[in-house]
Formats: C-alpha cells, sequence, structure tokens
C-alpha cells in the first residue's frame, strides 16, 4: 500500500479539493507550498486551458499538484428532450429581457475519451491525477503512474471503491453526501446509498487494499482527525478553501457563503444536470418548482444553466450561479490559502495531542 502522504511529501494529511470553475493555479500552489496537496479542477478546461493552469501552478511551486479530470459516460444527445428543456426556461429568460440558445450542445468532453487530455497530463506530470464521475481505461490509469504520478479516485459506494481498485489507482476518495459540487457517482440513473462520510471511510477501508482518502463535510483539523480516526490516511476538504483570496469564486459566490438564507445546502440536478450540492439560490429554487424535468444528459443541461446564469447576471440578478457548497459552509474560511491551510493543519495537530490550537 503506497504512503501518499510521505510519497507526496505533505506536512499535514490535508488536501484541497479540485472545485472546477473555483480553484486556481495561485490557490493549487499556496496549499502545496504551506503544506498541503494543492488540486486543479481541470475537467471543463480543454486541453489548452489545463495545460496552460497546470504550467502556471509549476510557475509558483516545485511541489506535487492534484489534476482532476472528468470521467462521466459521454452525453447520448436528444433533440426532444433538449428542447423541452429549453422551452421550460424561456419564461426565466424572458424575465432578464434574454432568449435561451436555440440548441445546446455538450460543453466539455469527458476523459474517457479524450487521448489529447491524457498525453498532455503525461507531459505535464502534476504529480497525482484524480478521477470523478468514473473510470477510464485501466491501460491509461497504469500509463499515468508510469509517468511518476500517483491516481486516485472517487467512490460513493464500496462497489464504486473495488471498482476503482480493480482498475488499479493507488487510493479511493470516498465522497460522503455531505460533499459540495458534483456527485461522483458512477452511473447517475442508479439508486444512490448517499453514505455519510465517515461510515462510507469505515466501509472502504474495511473492503479495500488501497489508501482511502475521506472527503465531504470536513471543515477543521478535529474533522480530519475524526477522518482519520475512521480509517483514512488524508482527509480532502473543498469548501474550507472556497472563500479564499486566491479562487475564482465572484463576490456574489462569495457573499452568498456568508448569507444564512443560503443555509442548509441542498442537492440539485436543475443546474447541470447532474445531482450536486448547491448553496440554495434562485436556480435551485426555480428547479424545485419545474419538477422533475427530464433534463438532457450531463454535461448537456449545463449548457442551458450557464446561458441562463449568464443573462441573469447581465441583468444584475446572481442567483442563478453554479453555487457549489459542502455541508459545513457556516464553518468556511476567509483569508490566504496557505493561511488557511495552516489554521486546519494546527487544529489538527491540536486534536492529534489532544491540546487546544
Amino acid at each position: 500500500m503506497v504512503d501518499i502522504v510521505t510519497r507526496l511529501g505533505l506536512k499535514w494529511p490535508i488536501l484541497q479539493a479540485p472545485m472546477a470553475g473555483v480553484s486556481t493555479p495561485e490557490m493549487a500552489a499556496a496549499v502545496s507550498n504551506a503544506g498541503g496537496l494543492g488540486a486543479l479542477g481541470l475537467g471543463a478546461a480543454g486541453v489548452a486551458g489545463a495545460r496552460d493552469m497546470l504550467r502556471a501552478t509549476r510557475a509558483l511551486t516545485d511541489k506535487p499538484v492534484n489534476a482532476n479530470v472528468f470521467c462521466h459516460v459521454p452525453a447520448t444527445r436528444d433533440a426532444a428532450r433538449e428542447a423541452k428543456l429549453i422551452e421550460a426556461l424561456r419564461p426565466t429568460f424572458a424575465k432578464f429581457g434574454a432568449e435561451p440558445p436555440d440548441a445546446l450542445d455538450e460543453i466539455y468532453r469527458s476523459f474517457v475519451q479524450d487521448r489529447a487530455m491524457m498525453d498532455m497530463l503525461m507531459q505535464e506530470r502534476p504529480g497525482v491525477v484524480s478521477l470523478h464521475f468514473g473510470l477510464p481505461d485501466a491501460g491509461w490509469i497504469t500509463e499515468l503512474q508510469s509517468a511518476g504520478n500517483l491516481v486516485f479516485a472517487s467512490a460513493t459506494s464500496v462497489a464504486e471503491g473495488r471498482a476503482c481498485v480493480a482498475a488499479g489507482v493507488d487510493a479511493v476518495v470516498a465522497q460522503g453526501i455531505e460533499a459540495g459540487g458534483h456527485r461522483g457517482v458512477f452511473d447517475p440513473a442508479a439508486a444512490d446509498a448517499q453514505m455519510s462520510t465517515l461510515p462510507l471511510v469505515a466501509d472502504l477501508h474495511a473492503a479495500l487494499e488501497v489508501p482511502v482518502i475521506a472527503a465531504g463535510g470536513l471543515m477543521d483539523g478535529k474533522d480530519v482527525a475524526q477522518a482519520l480516526a475512521s480509517g483514512a490516511v488524508a482527509a480532502q476538504l473543498g469548501t474550507a478553501f472556497i472563500d479564499a483570496d486566491e479562487t475564482a469564486a465572484d463576490k456574489a459566490y462569495r457573499e452568498a457563503l456568508r448569507a444564512t438564507a443560503a443555509q442548509p445546502t441542498v442537492m440539485t440536478r436543475a443546474i447541470s444536470g447532474r445531482a450536486a450540492r448547491c448553496l440554495s439560490n434562485r436556480f435551485v429554487a426555480l428547479g424545485a418548482a419545474l419538477g422533475p424535468v427530464n433534463a438532457p444528459d450531463y454535461p448537456v443541461t449545463y449548457d442551458v444553466g450557464k446561458a441562463l446564469n449568464a443573462a441573469a447576471k447581465a441583468a444584475g440578478e446572481t442567483g442563478y450561479g453554479a453555487q457549489w457548497a459542502g455541508s459545513g459552509v457556516t464553518r468556511a474560511r476567509s483569508g490566504s490559502a496557505g493561511q488557511i491551510l495552516q489554521e486546519i493543519g494546527s487544529e489538527f495537530d491540536a486534536a492529534q495531542s489532544g491540546g487546544a490550537p
């Protein structure tokens, strides 16, 4: 079993979650330089954009970073379903003096069919490549490892964890239901057991012979210590870093994080077509009002979701964004990413020693 904390040279067993759309090279480098593992969400970046982000990060740190990619099943297009969703959202676009798009696109490719992204990761060698929503060909995992990268994969159940191990990954990220952003379920049409983070960690630790990383609802050093006590070797925190100085979160997102009216976070499919934990904003309410619309496959639904957010923002309304956040959002922190990492690390040390930070 790989000792990932030692292999990555971490001061603390703390990983920053990738958070596509929020993470930046500056944040990833700051976290890695401060003793954790910084990360970049590259799933929606495209090959050129992902390369630029990795190289910008490498200019700021010589330590490993986690490059995260999406391994969802590519969308099956359905023109009728796509047209129905466009029409369902037309009245909301009209409120902002806008028209919805005439047609939708599959706005980014799944890593499972993107050999160009694979080749770029082989060249750039970030240190860690992590997989969300599923798995690529096992041969790709072996190739990434042969280039010096550790490979992590998300799992929301023991069955998914076993599939990750069978594919050859170095560690499994146990994504509990408390986690912000998209659920990492392999099959979004299947029943989701919605396991909490710590019980999922314990089950995966008992069932698998690879390290388990806890993710979901973890916000401070005490949470990290509890995750390790449940069988994890490290903890991955995302919402704890959203309000960091270096993230790409806009002013409205940051204000919503601090607004008590946005609590608690909720699961919604309305924004992207896949279940994701979000602040309770106007888009979430719209999705509830529309009911169980038979939305197109992810990420096709996300195309119209992004268009609606753009139209709303142009009219001064900021409640239609993908404001992903985990269940621990009331404990989100401000300040530099490096400072946040050090604070959590100090709390972890104190929890481990039984003292106060």
